[in-house]
């Protein structure tokens, strides 16, 4: 280690990495929020019908149509969008372009805890998955290009990024705080439902930013060359020209696959859970200590959305607690990345340490869950009481494997592309490969969940969810090993020194 390396940062070091890191955080918060809110929002924003029945029921056409479209068209969206940030990256600068972005995803994650229908919601979301997307390019090249020595930089994109599993873990603990505190907290239309709260807290990493932003520097590298007259334009055409286009395609399926692990079906556990006997104990449970209150109240019978009002709040605490176990995982696995980075030169060997193992973990993990590994009658895992522990088990690993390849490209993409591309090729792998070719799982996962009759399946109370994550163990695969296929081809970088 050079004497560089030994240093401690400096105050704009400090400042970059703080901002950045409390970014990453909120982007991922931001994303792995949809599948914790996504059935009590649909339930309210949807209505019932003239008979009481939701119109958008857990499992109905129109509950997977609606899911599949906020699953899906924000991501798109924003993946376009995100393109034309990194291009803006290379063009305007990387803290601009950052400043603004977290703006953007701040407010309006925070208008969206007032929407009353669901296209409001979709809109807004789309708003959000943009300000999202455009911050993680303008981010990662902006710590890249503030630090000259490789292993400083190495330590800093490995331990900023790793607080995206903050942000997740985030996602089980406030909403878990949320559902406990949510009949206490300001009415929002009438009611005090716990999703409405959770997106507006999607404010937060706006509030240290109007404090922090005077004291932003610019990237150092990207100035002088601006400065200097030397900045070349950026342009997408450059990234398949020559030696990128390799890069360019190869690290785009990478991602793309990494991604489609998470959202194909790590995420959809949020709308698994809820089917588990044990949970739906628990929220049986609720009801009937609701009840017993109100009895000694004098308050009589409680009435259906009371009732319903306390079964969504134990489900959104079951869902929360299961959450916290995926990004801890997460979180272990990408402090591992971390540490694994600055020992193994290979970045090919690097990523494969996470990718076979996740290539094995999460389709067991999942076709355990649906109940592919049970035998004709027997009992499956979502209907028995003793599973959810080890449920909660095997997300975590799950989560440690997947979750901690996010972390590799951050590392792995600033190295490839040189300065004027690096916010455009940066972005074309993130918002083409993880953003749309990811995040394209997770529609692939709910279609054709409800069109592959897995005839093994006896449970009538969890079929459909165990279809789900059977599904969802079929879509993982696929995506995983196109991924361990990719790193074969994966070029390495030429030096530990970012390219000029």
């Amino acid at each position: 280690m050079n004497l560089e390396s030994k240093r401690s940062l400096t105050t704009v070091q400090w400042l970059v990495c703080i901002m950045a890191a409390i970014g990453f955080a909120f982007d991922i918060y931001e994303l792995l929020m949809l599948p914790v809110i996504l059935k009590p929002a649909l339930a309210e924003l949807g209505g019932r019908t003239a008979e009481g029945a939701l119109v958008y029921a857990p499992g109905s056409a129109a509950y997977l149509e609606w899911a599949r479209t906020l699953f899906f068209l924000p991501a798109i969206v924003g993946g376009l969008f995100g393109l034309l940030g990194g291009y803006l990256t290379d063009w305007l600068g990387r803290r601009r372009v950052l400043t603004w972005s977290i703006l953007l995803y701040a407010v309006s994650a925070a208008a969206s805890g007032f929407v009353t229908t669901v296209p409001q919601l979709l809109i807004l979301r789309c708003l959000v998955f943009t300000g999202v997307c455009v911050e993680f390019v303008a981010a990662v090249a902006w710590v890249a290009e503030i630090f000259d020595d490789p292993r400083q930089r190495e330590k800093a994109l490995g331990y900023t990024q790793a607080f995206s599993s903050i942000g997740g873990l985030l996602v089980g603990v406030v909403f878990g705080l949320i559902a406990y505190l949510s009949p206490r907290l300001p009415a929002i239309s009438g009611g005090h439902e716990a999703w409405r709260y959770m997106l507006i807290s999607g404010v937060i990493p706006a509030l240290p930013l109007i404090f922090i932003r005077p004291f932003l520097p610019e990237s150092p590298k990207w100035r002088e060359k601006k400065e200097a007259g030397t900045l070349k334009r950026p342009s997408f055409a450059a990234l398949f020209q020559g030696g990128l286009a390799r890069t360019t395609i190869i690290t785009t399926l990478a991602f793309g696959a990494s991604y489609g692990m998470a959202f194909g079906a790590i995420q959809q556990l949020a709308q698994i859970v809820p089917e588990h006997i044990a949970v739906k104990k628990e929220m049986d449970v609720a009801v009937a200590r609701a009840q017993e209150q109100a009895t000694a109240n004098g308050e009589g019978k409680l009435s259906p959305p009371k009732a319903g009002a306390m079964k969504g709040k134990a489900r959104d605490e079951a869902v929360a607690s299961v959450n916290i176990w995926q990004e801890v995982g997460g979180l272990v696995g990408r402090v591992l990345l971390a540490i694994l980075a600055l020992q193994i030169v290979g970045r090919r060997n690097l990523l494969r340490i996470f990718q076979i193992p996740a290539l094995i973990a999460v389709p067991l993990v999942f076709w355990w869950i649906g109940g592919g590994f049970a035998a004709k009658g027997a009992v499956l895992p979502l209907d028995d009481e003793g599973s959810l522990i080890w449920i909660k088990i095997g997300i975590f690993v799950a989560g440690l494997f997947v979750v901690s390849q996010f972390s590799f490209w951050g590392n792995y993409i600033p190295r490839v592309f040189p300065l004027h591309l690096r916010g455009t090729g940066e972005s074309f792998a993130a918002n083409i490969g993880g953003r749309i070719l990811g995040t394209a799982a997770a529609w692939l996962t709910l279609t054709l969940s409800s069109k592959i009759p897995f005839s093994f399946i006896s449970s009538e109370s969890g079929g459909t969810y165990s279809k789900l994550a059977l599904t969802g163990a079929i879509v993982a695969a696929a995506y995983c090993l196109v991924g361990v296929i990719c790193s074969f081809m994966l070029p390495e970088p030429k030096s530990e020194a970012l390219e000029d």
